[in-house]
């Protein structure tokens, strides 16, 4: 008796259609939780390699420095998003409009000081300062507020005082800085902006969600986008610390000028939340408190996420000839503000 065998997967069947497919062939993702299980399952198989490369004197000194940055930070930063998140939601931009000088050459330095009781991150700047331009503020004052606000509030201010607890002119260092670069910008653009570079957003910064849910979706944004910068500035500043030839650090610090370059472009490379970067400068020491003080001042002002909300908020021509503009001044005033007070 003949048997017949069943046609292969996939091929024709008795009707000359083709057999229809038993079972889906999904492409498969590498989720979360699925990478969590992978490396605890690879923790656990090499454990003892992993157990003796952390008792490394190295490790233990990268650790220690990463894990002593992140404590210092974290309640600054918590409260720095907090307070940010309810400025942003609850208190309108007409009311900066109703504040600020009709005048922008007055409004300028209104604006700049501003930022001095309103505590925000530097997240949260850049859509106030675009809700400013979008109620009629002059572009001016709101770049002014934009600059000012995430370096010179009194979380920023607080943190600083607690970083650097045996140099208290760090402090007043950072706000001349800070705000003499602010009002600066404000001035300049004032002078030389063009409005086809300034593109204002269209649209409000929040949708129709309720203030509360605006609120808290607000700080769970800020806080993992900030949380992880911070992180990420913590390992960066302990692995300078633990990892870093110490000869080559003394060679970038023992010069005035690269040292001052160096941080500036260190800051803008980590792009660490200002409630925070206190605490990573600090953690700095084979640097000069002026090469420490360009890191605090370049920080808020500019860094990689800073120009890509920049750029999509106000445009790609404004954030091309702003950025650059504010980190050339960030780091002329840094070196001169330090020359004089530090």
């Amino acid at each position: 008796m003949a048997i017949t065998k069943p046609p292969p997967h996939g091929t024709a069947g008795p009707r000359g259609g083709r057999e229809e497919e038993t079972h889906d062939e999904a492409p498969r993702h590498l989720t979360s939780p699925l990478l969590l299980t992978l490396v605890l399952l690879t923790a656990v198989m090499f454990q003892d390699p992993v157990r003796r490369a952390l008792a490394a004197p190295v490790m233990q000194s990268w650790m220690t420095v990463f894990v002593a940055v992140v404590l210092q930070a974290l309640p600054f930063l918590v409260l720095g998003v907090l307070l940010s998140a309810a400025i942003a939601v609850f208190v309108p931009p007409s009311f900066f409009a109703r504040a600020l000088p009709e005048r922008p050459a007055l409004a300028v330095p209104v604006a700049g000081a501003a930022g001095a009781v309103l505590p925000g991150c530097e997240c949260a700047s850049v859509p106030v300062a675009g809700a400013l331009v979008r109620r009629g503020v002059a572009p001016a004052a709101a770049l002014a507020f934009l600059l000012s606000a995430p370096a010179i509030n009194p979380i920023v201010l607080t943190a600083t005082a607690v970083a650097f607890p045996g140099d208290p002119e760090m402090v007043a260092a950072r706000f001349v800085a800070s705000l003499l670069v602010a009002c600066a910008m404000g001035w300049l653009w004032q002078r030389l902006g063009r409005t086809d570079w300034l593109r204002p957003p269209s649209r409000p910064s929040h949708d129709e969600r309720s203030r509360g849910a605006a609120f808290w979706g607000s700080v769970r944004h800020d806080v993992t986008h900030a949380g992880g910068y911070l992180v990420v500035g913590a390992m960066a500043a302990a692995t300078l610390k633990a990892v870093v030839p110490a000869e080559w650090l003394s060679a970038a610090a023992g010069s005035p000028v690269l040292s001052v370059l160096a941080l500036a472009v260190l800051a803008v490379l980590l792009s660490i939340c200002s409630e925070a970067d206190a605490f990573v400068a600090a953690s700095l020491t084979q640097f000069s408190l002026t090469a420490r003080l360009a890191f605090l001042v370049v920080g808020p002002m500019v860094d990689l996420k800073l120009f890509a909300m920049q750029a999509g908020t106000f445009g790609r021509a404004f954030a091309l000839r702003f950025a650059p503009a504010t980190f050339a001044l960030a780091v002329v005033v840094s070196a001169l503000t330090g020359a004089v007070l530090l």
